[in-house]
């Protein structure tokens, strides 16, 4: 691992704040940039890069959730129900990364990323929106006021066993990677559960901080998590994730998808090129 200097402590800043804006623009954590970055660009392990990704997560997470209180983005009693299973697959994954090999780990970081890229791509022209806002959401749909449609949009939740499913899912990968699992939970709460892309979003940037602490925690207890790298990372994450909130109310909803798409096709490709 290299030795923190203040150059390097510097980069991991700046490198900070632009995958916290990202990660909260998309609401997906900042652990699907950084990871890459700490392991390919700056030679880290890749166990430790999945550490330090997993506190900024936690980062975009508080952030996010703070900054969108009040607007009724965040669905929060989808997001308890579904943290039940996130949360049990992210102790699974914290405690199974050792079991692992480093070029496993990359491929599947890569093959993880092209199905998240794909399920979003097939839905760019799609809204998940009921045609009467006034229409009943049911037990665990919203509604929230949308800025780029100047109307309230109203979603139901579909094909909860499936969501919960992925929610395990995403929970374990994001304890093996350290990507927070919202690379996992947007595009299937979007494509599969019906849920519009900016509560989608913002209601999978509220449950990553959770998801994160659990595989957060074991990484911590043996010894994969440097901090004198972790708390530049923290707070580059910190101050990009305020940029991406406020930048987020301001871009289409179709752009995020496109966005999305690209970002997980060159996480993607860059993965592969690493494990060859």
């Amino acid at each position: 691992m290299p030795a923190v200097t203040y150059a390097l402590a510097l980069i991991i800043f700046g490198s900070g704040i632009a995958a916290g804006g990202v990660g909260a623009l998309l609401g997906i954590g900042g652990g699907v940039f950084f990871v890459p970055l700490l392991h390919v660009a700056l030679g880290f392990p890749l166990r430790t890069a999945a550490a330090i990704s997993l506190t900024t997560v936690i980062a975009t997470s508080s952030s996010v959730s703070a900054g969108r209180s009040g607007e009724q983005l965040i669905n929060l009693r989808l997001g308890m129900v579904l943290e039940v299973a996130t949360v049990a697959g992210s102790l699974l994954g914290g405690l199974t990364a050792h079991l692992f090999s480093e070029t496993t780990l990359q491929r599947l970081f890569a093959i993880v990323t092209l199905l998240a890229a794909a399920s979003v791509m097939g839905r760019v022209n799609r809204r998940n929106v009921l045609l009467h806002p006034a229409a009943h959401p049911g037990a665990l749909g919203g509604r929230f006021h949308e800025a780029e449609s100047g109307g309230v949009v109203t979603y139901q939740v579909k094909r909860l066993p499936l969501g919960l499913l992925t929610s395990f899912v995403a929970g374990n990968v994001s304890s093996l990677l350290g990507i927070g699992g919202g690379v996992i939970k947007v595009p299937a709460l979007n494509a599969w559960c019906g849920i519009p892309m900016r509560a989608a979003a913002a209601t999978s940037a509220f449950m990553i901080g959770v998801t994160a602490t659990g595989g957060a925690i074991i990484y911590y207890g043996r010894g994969d998590l440097p901090a004198l790298a972790a708390a530049p990372a923290v707070l580059g994450v910190q101050l990009g994730s305020w940029a991406g909130i406020r930048l987020a109310h301001r871009v289409p909803a179709k752009w995020l998808k496109i966005l999305l798409v690209v970002v997980l096709l060159a996480v993607a490709a860059l993965m592969f090129l690493r494990s060859a």
